[in-house]
């Protein structure tokens, strides 16, 4: 299954400001259109699968900004129809919600750490469980938890698919080839899960690997990486080796990466 890719990066292409600590969620109030217009996009370019613009929206982020609890949870659902409406366009496809991790909420790169000062798996459920729930209920035919960098907020993310029953993945940001962000094995990181895994925001040179630790699910950044100080985009893409990724049934990109080359990862891969 083809995947779409880097989202806020076809949002910058189409002339979205993306500077706050927001990032793309806020234009689920502010320019709901482009969004839609970018899941168009993908699924155009060959994309199977359209993922929210909900990764970084939070009720806390929203509220933090001047919305209503009401608000910002109406926000977040949004995320789901925009996404939906898109595929309707089309005329095929999956949506998959979009869960981040509480680094991102963070926005100060700590979905590349995993360093949570501390937080527990039970205070990272707590604090997931409210959105993952507006999610799971929003019409998605997927939820998926992305660039996720600890092993416990892994399992606690673990327990609310349990508790929701919905499809879908958990993704881990990755270190290097064999360790998740926060140093944790990837093998032992996905032998804790009992739903699919996967590899996303992570460099493309270390995915062949990782796909042998058991990631089924695979969309790496574009090589490049970020710098949470200046809030830049840092180094060289790198190419996308897809005919060394057998094992993996979901392949796509994420950060810096276009619809052009959802197409072109498509070719290679075969699909006409």
């Amino acid at each position: 299954m083809i995947l779409d890719g880097g989202l806020a990066t076809h949002l910058e292409t189409l002339g979205a400001d993306l500077s706050d600590d927001l990032w793309s969620a806020r234009l689920l109030s502010d320019d709901p259109g482009v969004i839609r217009r970018a899941h168009l996009d993908f699924y155009a370019a060959g994309a199977d699968v359209a993922t929210t613009a909900s990764y970084q929206a939070t009720v806390e982020g929203f509220t933090r900004h001047g919305a209503s609890v009401a608000e910002a949870k109406a926000l977040i659902v949004s995320s789901v129809e925009l996404a939906r409406q898109a595929r309707d366009e089309h005329g095929a496809g999956l949506v998959a919600a979009s869960v981040g991790p509480y680094g991102a909420y963070l926005a100060d790169g700590q979905e590349y750490t995993g360093d949570y000062g501390g937080l527990t798996e039970d205070e990272l459920y707590t604090w997931h469980r409210d959105r993952f729930h507006l999610l799971a209920g929003a019409g998605a035919d997927l939820v998926v938890a992305e660039t996720i960098p600890s092993l416990p907020e892994a399992r606690a993310l673990l327990r609310l698919f349990h508790e929701t029953g919905v499809d879908g993945w958990i993704s881990f940001s990755c270190r290097d080839d064999h360790t998740i962000s926060d140093g944790t094995p990837f093998i032992e990181a996905a032998a804790a899960m009992d739903v699919p895994v996967g590899a996303n925001c992570t460099n493309p040179a270390y995915i062949a690997n990782l796909i042998t630790l058991g990631a089924r699910v695979v969309y790496p950044n574009s090589g490049e990486t970020w710098n949470a100080q200046e809030r830049t985009w840092e180094g060289v893409g790198d190419d996308f080796p897809v005919g060394d990724w057998t094992g993996a049934t979901h392949v796509g990109g994420c950060c810096r990466t276009t619809p052009k080359q959802i197409t072109e990862i498509r070719r290679r891969l075969g699909f006409t």
